[in-house]
């Protein structure tokens, strides 16, 4: 005889009614996933276990007749496995196709789904609807930070790239600063479809803002703000410069996406936060492996935060301890802000895990609530 194999399988209305749009509860999840994180009790893919994931892209040219070829920026595949302990005691991945001609089908950039795996057995517990899971769960890691990082009565908050990334951290920010007044939108113009619909959003939700800024400038946007949160997903060449001086004492700079810096020495004269070093580590020695990169930072314009603090360290203008770890602050272990006129650079690079714990307790609600199509794998292995 053998145990039944089955798993739960919830789609995104599933997933919608087990809570995953959740702000308050996915917060503290994320401030557990990077507690556990910090006290090193998990484990992400690659020999260092620090990969983002493995992920392919397709070639601009093959010989190989009607070999899919890159089309376009973001064509990719990305698979992203990991296990977490602690009361989670879970392993899984978050796999996604990608391709920015989706929006042309009226398609996300990314389809993506998150599978839970048994540890010991390696079977699944659970596959489900990840696209929310995913921009929750990254909209939450800011917020989860700016309880440590952001002056407690910030009152102007930027977001920067209205897309769904920073629509999901604002209903997150919105939980931890209650005294927001104004908020600054800056998407590819004034009147973007984007920007316009993060508006109508503020006003529908969240009445009790005086002020929505759309933002003509990027600096605009950043002047005067005291939390800055970034979601950029525009490819390089149309990025805008980010300058140092446009942020004001005491501003907290969160970036999730795309953050074009050059000036890296202005960095000197901040506090700068990572969520995975180790990680910002990897993806430069890729670019340097791919011939993008070499040890004075001359051939790649890096457009990552994280990087640009590797970058200082790898060149001997700080030492590594002059990068603060989330993990290392919600642990107790590093203060966060220590002054109200200090100015925080904060980069959110996302990991698999963040996806799995999030993910588990969502499973754990839908098994609560009764919600999801339970599926079998089999009554018994046809081939033993």
């Amino acid at each position: 005889m053998y145990p039944e194999i089955d798993f739960l399988y919830l789609n995104e209305e599933d997933m919608i009614r087990a809570g995953v749009l959740d702000a308050k509860r996915c917060i503290e999840t994320m401030r557990d996933t990077l507690s556990l994180f910090g006290k090193k009790d998990f484990l992400l893919g690659g020999p260092k276990s620090n990969e983002h994931g493995l992920q392919m892209n397709f070639p601009q040219k093959s010989d190989i007749e009607g070999f899919p070829l890159e089309d376009g920026p973001d064509r990719r595949f990305m698979a992203m496995p990991a296990y977490l302990g602690g009361r989670f005691h879970i392993a899984g991945q978050k796999y996604y196709g990608s391709n920015s001609h989706n929006s042309n089908l009226g398609l996300p950039r990314s389809i993506l789904m998150v599978t839970l795996s048994d540890v010991e057995t390696g079977a699944p517990k659970a596959i489900m609807s990840a696209n929310l899971l995913s921009a929750m769960r990254t909209g939450a890691m800011p917020a989860m930070a700016a309880t440590y990082l952001a002056n407690k009565d910030s009152k102007v908050l930027s977001l920067i790239g209205p897309g769904v990334i920073n629509k999901c951290a604002l209903i997150c920010y919105m939980e931890v600063f209650p005294n927001i007044e104004t908020i600054k939108i800056r998407g590819s113009s004034r009147t973007s479809k984007t920007a316009l619909g993060m508006k109508e959003f503020i006003e529908e939700n969240y009445p009790q803002v005086k002020e929505i800024v759309l933002c003509d400038s990027l600096r605009e946007a950043c002047q005067d703000a005291d939390v800055v949160s970034e979601a950029m997903s525009a490819t390089k060449e149309k990025l805008e410069e980010f300058k140092l001086e446009w942020f004001k004492k005491g501003a907290t700079v969160f970036s999730m996406g795309s953050f074009l810096y050059r000036k890296y020495d202005d960095f000197l004269n901040t506090t700068m936060v990572v969520d995975n070093y180790g990680m910002y580590e990897k993806y430069m020695s890729n670019f340097k492996a791919r011939g993008e990169y070499d040890e004075f930072g001359n051939k790649r314009e890096w457009v990552i935060m994280g990087i640009h603090f590797v970058h200082l360290v790898n060149t001997n203008q700080i030492l590594r301890e002059g990068v603060k770890n989330i993990c290392d602050i919600v642990n107790g272990k590093e203060k966060g802000r220590t002054s109200k006129d200090e100015i925080v650079m904060c980069s959110i690079g996302g990991m698999p895990l963040e996806d799995l714990s999030w993910g588990y307790d969502c499973y754990e609600k839908a098994l609560e609530l009764g919600v999801g199509q339970k599926l079998k794998l089999w009554d018994e292995p046809y081939m033993k």
